[in-house]
């Protein structure tokens, strides 16, 4: 059925499958479709996985995870409202996930090009420049403020992780990149980093951590120059983080966490700094203790077939390290698999643990699980830099 919106005169397409019953919100769309699709965000459907289906019956059903992603692009549930503020991450979990998937044809290329591009903070000029902000992408229209022309000063909001996100959208979606007036990014990019060598992802007033190091790294990886940061001082922050048990902490003396120790080794491998394929190539004069870290990611492993971000915690289902150090040969990929499916929401899409609503974040990332366990029908993922291995 199709509504038309009372005040914007859009067209909404509600997809009833039966839950005519049921109470229907919308949010509004990620890059300004005009013919959109809903969800609704009732905890009363029937969205959750049963425990009871036969995991011999359950298959990655593509075609449904599509339809699931595309009616992300098109309007997110009520829910995201919170996450307003994200918005171009939570497209890039779409875009990239539909590339993944085999189905950017789904998706409006000038569309989203335009949208990413209007999200780009630019300075006047020079002396503007040089005032210590950064110059990158914000994360949403919230955070753009349109400045007067009257002498007062704009804030400017643009984040290193929404930069990020903007660049491998734009690389996704095969956009010139020669086109991108990446020079005062890569200029006010080095305002953020620390003396330590960490990043901040903002100008002023914001934590320090191996995520904003990371960010930094494919920013300067994807425009293929690093005048934006000082890798030396990177690195040895880098170093600073692994801890006694192998795995890597947010910040020095902190718990190892799956997240961060990905982003240190990704960050390490994207600056030349470690081999690819570390294990298989028996390398034993790498700057990380490879033993260590290793024996550490093999026992994030669950017996249930996930992985978990710390020791003693449930699994889910994102992770990749092994993957860069070449050690994925070691994964129980078929406990791995059994794992994923239970995740694996029947609208479409997949859940941080089993029984859970869908969510984009942890969708992309079974996806891409799914992808590096050679599903066929979808594209290779470049685990270093988050993307697919096709745009590159």
């Amino acid at each position: 059925n199709e509504l038309r919106c009372s005040f914007c005169q859009t067209t909404i397409i509600v997809y009833h499958s039966g839950w005519d019953r049921h109470r229907f919100q919308a949010n509004a769309t990620i890059v300004g479709s005009k013919k959109l699709a809903i969800m609704s965000d009732d905890g009363d459907l029937p969205w959750r996985f049963s425990a009871d289906q036969g995991l011999e019956d359950q298959l990655f059903d593509r075609d449904r995870h599509i339809r699931y992603l595309e009616m992300n692009y098109h309007l997110l549930p009520s829910p995201y409202e919170g996450q307003e503020i994200i918005r171009l991450t939570l497209a890039y979990f779409t875009i990239s996930g539909l590339h993944i998937l085999d189905a950017l044809d789904r998706v409006d290329r000038e569309a989203v090009i335009n949208w990413v591009l209007s999200l780009q903070a630019h300075p006047k000029n020079e002396a503007e420049l040089n005032n210590g902000q950064f110059y990158g992408f914000h994360g949403s229209r919230s955070s753009q403020f349109k400045s007067l022309d009257n002498g007062v000063s704009v804030p400017n909001n643009s984040h290193l992780a929404s930069t990020y996100c903007a660049l491998a959208i734009l690389k996704t979606v095969g956009y010139d990149f020669s086109l991108i007036d990446f020079s005062s990014i890569l200029k006010s990019m080095k305002n953020l980093q620390q003396p330590d060598g960490s990043f901040m992802p903002i100008h002023t007033g914001a934590e320090t951590d191996l995520r904003f190091v990371y960010c930094a790294a494919v920013i300067s990886s994807l425009l293929d120059d690093w005048s934006g940061m000082d890798k030396e001082k990177a690195k040895n922050y880098i170093l600073s983080c692994q801890s006694y048990d192998g795995g890597f902490g947010l910040i020095p003396g902190q718990e190892s966490h799956g997240g961060a120790t990905y982003c240190a080794v990704a960050s390490l491998r994207l600056m030349g700094l470690i081999e690819d394929d570390l294990v298989s190539r028996c390398t034993s004069s790498s700057i990380i203790d490879v033993p260590l870290l290793l024996d550490w990611c093999l026992q994030r492993q669950a017996d249930d077939g996930g992985f978990q971000g710390r020791p003693n915690k449930i699994s889910d289902t994102v992770g990749g390290v092994l993957r860069i150090l070449g050690a994925n040969n070691f994964i129980d990929e078929i406990t791995l698999r059994k794992f994923l499916l239970t995740c694996q929401s029947e609208y479409g899409g997949f859940s941080k643990f089993p029984g859970q609503l869908p969510d984009p974040y942890h969708s992309y990332y079974g996806f891409t699980a799914f992808s590096m366990l050679q599903e066929t029908g979808l594209n290779s993922f470049n685990v270093e830099l988050g993307i697919s291995t096709v745009t590159l």
